[in-house]
């Protein structure tokens, strides 16, 4: 195995760079890394359904899918993620606690007592401290994980969003946990550089990494036109979420709306009004057709037309607000 060395705190560069991993390299890899705050999609899952809208552009934070399944986490530099990506042996196609052994018996070391629950997250007692993913491409797997050792809980609490309805689709739900952070734990205070550096010891040890490894000139031209097509692009963080339908109604409940979205277009949107003085609905209804469902694209058809209703209330109706 080998270690790839990746210093780079870009979330977009990151995430892409594992999927360049699985599918150029033929090594065994591990790779240490950490992302500038951000939101992290599963790739089966519903982006508009999982983050709060309102919290994630007043922070700026970037949202991103990544390649394998599981729920969506927040990074920030109070946490550090685990990748290790592969080569199909059959006793550990997908064997979490093959790859988590090291980290768990570093804990120990450190006095801290963390057990690999059914769903493969590590937790300290009730309160978890790793979500983990894996995804198969060919004869690789990647087996990823985060670790919360000293991240922004508040932050990551108020950024995916636990408690929105309207929503009906086939997605992947995430499953909120409450959730701690190492440091919190240990007896002997370290930070995070040195908490890195022992877990990058232990799993050299561990998995016996033969080298270190430095994307070359081209590894990071290839991987940069990979953030470019796929990963900072809206299609693929938001519009790939699986076919949903969402209704939502005015606080007053005069105004109503179900809207059926398909690959991130909008297929249908029907608006029901009881005020009868407001009207143009079935004119806005039909300029929206066959448009993306996202606030930008959505004011950009309607830049000429005149809204029945206040601007921020009728995004509100359309969940982008929020």
């Amino acid at each position: 195995m080998i270690e790839v060395l990746n210093n780079s705190l870009n979330p977009y560069f990151n995430i892409a760079c594992e999927e360049y991993i699985i599918k150029n390299f033929s090594q065994d890899c591990f790779v240490l890394w950490q992302n500038s705050p951000s939101v992290i999609v599963g790739k089966h899952q519903n982006t508009f359904a999982e983050i709060d809208n309102n919290f994630v552009n007043e922070k700026h934070l970037a949202v991103i899918r990544r390649i394998s399944g599981g729920g969506t986490v927040y990074h920030d530099l109070g946490n550090l993620n685990f990748s290790y990506i592969t080569n199909v042996k059959t006793d550990r196609i997908i064997n979490f606690d093959f790859y988590t052994k090291p980290i768990i018996d570093l804990l120990s070391e450190l006095g801290i007592t963390a057990t690999l629950n059914s769903r493969n997250n590590i937790f300290i007692g009730e309160k978890k401290i790793t979500g983990t993913a894996a995804h198969i491409f060919k004869n690789r797997v990647i087996h990823h994980g985060t670790l919360l050792f000293s991240t922004s809980i508040e932050d990551l609490e108020k950024s995916i969003e636990n408690n929105k309805t309207g929503y009906k689709d086939k997605a992947i739900k995430s499953v909120r946990n409450t959730v701690t952070n190492i440091s919190d734990h240990l007896t002997s205070k370290i930070n995070l550089e040195i908490f890195r550096e022992l877990l990058r010891s232990k799993i050299n040890t561990y998995f016996e990494i033969v080298k270190k490894y430095h994307f070359t000139d081209n590894d990071i031209t290839n991987i940069n036109n990979l953030v470019i097509s796929k990963y900072q692009t809206w299609e693929w963080n938001y519009g790939y979420s699986p076919a949903f339908k969402f209704s939502n109604s005015t606080s007053d409940n005069l105004i109503s709306t179900e809207i059926s979205i398909k690959q991130g277009i909008i297929e249908t949107i029907l608006f029901t009004s009881k005020n009868k003085q407001i009207t143009n609905f079935e004119n806005i209804a039909k300029a929206l057709k066959g448009k993306s469902f996202n606030k930008a694209s959505i004011k950009k058809t309607l830049q000429y037309s005149l809204l029945p209703m206040e601007e921020d209330d009728f995004y509100n109706l359309l969940g982008l607000n929020n």
